[in-house]
C-alpha cells in the first residue's frame, strides 16, 4: 500500500509559526512494510522553512530515541541553536518517527495478547521507520534530501545508507554512529565501561555526594518509598538516574536530586522513572533491539552488569550509577520498575528472546564508502559519549567513508548544547568545504 498524503481538510494542513512556514503532512503507511496491503498506521511529519526559504533543499531530521518523537518547531530552537541553523540552508523535515508523537504511538495496545503485542512491536526499528521515511519521500515529490541524525536517528541514517543510498544526497550524524556487525554484549560491555568512568568525574565534581549515596542506598533499602505513580523507588532507580551523566549539563542536574531531602514530593516525583518509560514505553521495548544486528538480545545490559554495579545490598558499589541500560527489573514496580508498563510488560520479555535480522547490508555500506552513490556522510563523534562508544564510532565511519569530528569538548547532547557549531562544522565537511 503506497503512502497517502492527508489532512483532516483533504489537503495540506499550514500551521502558523511566527517567522515560520510550516505545512503538516500526514500519511497511512503500512505497519508490515513486506505486508503493503495489510494494516496500516497514521505517519505524521512537520515541513518547516524560514520565510523565504520555502525552495530550499529538504533535510530529514530523525531523532533520538527510541520512543521520541521530533522537536517542535516553537521557542528557543528557532533564534538560535541546531535548528535555526539547519533552517539557513535547508527545509527541514520534522518526522515523529512510528509510534511516537502523531504517528499512531504506541501505548498499551489493548485487544491483543502478549505475543500479537510482540510482533506489532517488531516493525519499529529503524529499517521500518526508513521505508516510512522513502514513503513519505515520495509523497513530498522529493528526488533526494539530506539527512541529520540525532543519537538514535543516527542508527537510522546509518540504515537508509544501507536501504537507499540512491534517495540521499548527505548525511550528518551526531553521536549516532552505530556499531554494525556487533554483538550486543561486547556494546554494553563497553557501556558499563564508560558509565564507570562518568559516575567517577561526577565524584570529583561533586565530592559531597558519596556520603549522600550511601545515605540513601541504606534509606531505600530499609524503607518502602514510592513515587506519587505509586512505585517503588529502590536503589536501582537511584542508579537509573546516572542516565544523565552522558550531558553536558547532567552532572549538575543528578547533584540537584540527591540533594533533595528524600521524603519530600519533589524527590518522590524527581528519582521516578529516570528513563522516561512511562511517557516513552518504546524506549524500553526495543531499545536493545537498536543494536541486535543479527542477534537475540535476551536483556543483554542486564547480563553484563559487572559485579561493582550490583545492588548495594549485594555488594556492589554505592558510587555507581547506570546509564542507558534496560532489563527485565524495570518491569517490576516492586524493584524499582515502572507499573505503567504492565500491559506491555510480557511483550516485552518475548521480543528480549526475539532473533533479529540484521539492520544493515554491509555490501551497499562498502559502496557508499566508495562513493557509488555520490553520497557524503559526516559524524560528529563524542569521546566521552557513555551511549554509542568512540571505538564503534570510529569503525562504522571507516566502514561507511564518513569523515569525523572527534571531540572531547561535547557529551552526547552536543547537538542541543552547541547546535550551531556540530551543524556548521558538518555542513562544511558534506559540502567540501572543510
Amino acid at each position: 500500500m503506497p503512502g497517502r498524503q492527508r489532512a483532516a481538510d483533504g489537503g495540506l494542513s499550514a500551521v502558523a509559526v511566527p517567522g515560520l512556514r510550516v505545512v503538516e503532512h500526514e500519511l497511512d503507511v503500512p505497519l508490515y512494510h513486506a505486508a503493503p496491503d495489510g494494516a496500516a498506521i497514521t505517519l505524521f511529519a512537520r515541513e518547516v522553512a524560514a520565510v523565504g526559504g520555502e525552495d530550499r533543499p529538504h533535510l530529514l531530521f530523525l531523532q533520538g530515541g527510541p520512543g521520541q518523537e521530533a522537536t517542535r518547531p516553537a521557542g528557543a530552537p528557532l533564534t538560535s541553536g541546531w535548528m535555526a541553523r539547519a533552517l539557513r540552508d535547508f527545509r527541514l523535515v520534522l518526522l515523529d518517527q512510528r509510534g511516537t508523537g502523531r504517528s499512531t504511538p504506541v501505548g498499551d495496545l489493548p485487544g491483543m495478547t502478549a505475543r500479537q503485542q510482540a510482533d506489532h512491536l517488531a516493525h519499529f526499528r529503524a529499517d521500518s521507520i526508513v521505508r516510512d521515511a522513502e514513503l513519505l519521500r515520495e509523497a513530498l515529490g522529493v528526488r533526494r534530501w539530506a539527512l541529520l541524525g540525532q543519537s538514535f536517528g543516527g542508527f537510522c541514517a546509518t540504515t537508509y545508507l544501507s536501504l537507499a543510498p540512491q534517495s540521499l544526497s548527505a548525511v550528518h550524524i551526531t553521536g549516532g554512529l552505530p556499531a554494525v556487525g556487533v554483538q550486543p554484549d561486547e556494546v554494553y560491555a563497553g557501556t558499563w565501561a564508560q558509565v564507570r568512568l562518568l559516575s567517577a568525574r561526577h565524584h570529583e565534581r561533586y565530592p559531597q555526594d558519596l556520603e549522600r549515596l550511601r545515605d540513601l542506598h541504606a534509606h531505600l533499602a530499609s524503607h518502602d518509598l514510592r513515587t506519587t505513580a505509586g512505585d517503588r523507588v529502590t536503589g536501582r532507580t537511584l542508579r537509573a538516574a546516572g542516565h544523565s551523566l552522558g550531558m553536558s549539563d547532567g552532572s549538575d542536574a543528578l547533584h540537584a536530586l540527591l540533594e533533595r531531602p528524600v521524603g519530600s514530593p519533589a524527590f518522590r516525583a524527581d528519582a521516578a522513572d529516570p528513563l522516561g518509560l512511562a511517557r516513552n514505553p518504546l524506549y524500553l521495548l526495543v531499545h536493545e533491539a537498536c543494536w541486535a544486528d543479527g542477534a537475540t538480545t535476551a536483556w543483554s545490559a542486564e547480563r553484563t552488569r559487572p559485579d561493582d554495579f550490583r545492588d548495594v545490598a549485594d555488594g556492589g558499589d554505592p558510587a555507581l550509577f547506570t546509564g542507558e541500560h534496560v532489563g527485565d527489573w524495570l518491569l517490576d514496580p516492586e524493584r524499582g520498575g515502572v507499573g505503567a508498563l504492565a500491559p506491555v510488560a510480557e511483550a516485552a520479555r518475548l521480543l528480549a528472546e526475539r532473533e533479529w535480522p540484521r539492520l544493515y547490508d554491509p555490501a551497499v555500506l562498502d559502496g557508499v564508502a566508495r562513493g557509488a552513490d555520490g553520497v557524503p556522510v559526516a559524524a560528529a563523534v563524542y569521546v566521552d559519549d557513555p551511549y554509542v562508544l568512540l571505538e564503534h564510532s570510529r569503525a562504522t565511519a571507516s566502514l561507511i567513508g564518513a569523515r569525523t569530528w572527534v571531540t572531547d569538548e561535547l557529551l552526547h547532547n552536543g547537538l542541543r548544547a552547541d547546535g550551531d557549531r556540530v551543524l556548521s562544522r558538518l555542513f562544511d565537511m558534506t559540502a567540501g568545504r572543510l
